[in-house]
């Protein structure tokens, strides 16, 4: 089960976690979660190029070290990068000191203290030792990409019928995700700029 929109009670209850980016003005933040991926990232970095759009790639340690060529092409693009963990580990089954030593081997990879927590899985002492040395990014936008049953059109609609400035919307870059994304993104970033919406980076000029 999830949220295509985070709950305002789940952002509320924690609230040291970034689920939005304060803005003043019309800006929206994609996020792509899992790569890089050797047939994926191309792809994901070619549409957003024909549309002029900037993203977030949480990216896992392990891929960055297979596929170096992609990860620097994410770089060379313009695009954000932040980590998440080394490889796909849930923290809600993982002790503290295994979870915390993949949390920061992928941080190492990347050089990066941006994480985003594989599945948005930790439990509340791990993320309460984890907010002392990294900045956590959630998502208050699912864009249900990752999931078999939503359809690319369904993916469409969840982003655009949900989103608000500085919405931080979740994607994915990774083979299951990427036949979707290939018919809904472009239709969602030609969406966004004729609304007059700048699909930016998070950085740290940005956090609240």
């Amino acid at each position: 089960m999830y949220f295509i929109k985070t709950p305002a009670l789940l952002m509320n209850l924690f609230n040291g976690l970034h689920w939005r980016i304060p803005v003043d003005d019309n800006h929206v933040f994609l996020t792509f979660d899992d790569g890089p991926h050797p047939e994926c990232t191309p792809i994901i970095l070619d549409i957003l190029a024909k549309y002029y759009a900037k993203a977030t790639f949480f990216c896992l340690g392990e891929n960055v070290e297979k596929y170096p060529e992609h990860y620097s092409a994410i770089k060379k693009a313009g695009h954000a990068i932040g980590s998440h963990a080394y490889t796909h580990i849930s923290g809600w089954e993982t002790d503290n000191h295994t979870y915390f030593y993949n949390v920061n081997k992928g941080a190492n990879v990347v050089e990066n203290n941006m994480f985003r927590p594989p599945y948005g899985r930790m439990k509340k002492g791990q993320m309460k030792f984890l907010l002392q040395h990294y900045d956590i990014y959630m998502w208050d936008l699912v864009s249900g990409d990752f999931d078999p049953k939503v359809s690319a059109d369904k993916c469409y609609k969840n982003v655009i019928n949900n989103y608000k400035p500085g919405s931080i919307i979740l994607f994915h870059d990774n083979i299951n995700s990427i036949s979707k994304l290939q018919e809904c993104l472009p239709n969602i970033l030609d969406y966004f700029n004729n609304k007059g919406f700048k699909m930016s980076i998070i950085s740290s000029e940005l956090q609240s």
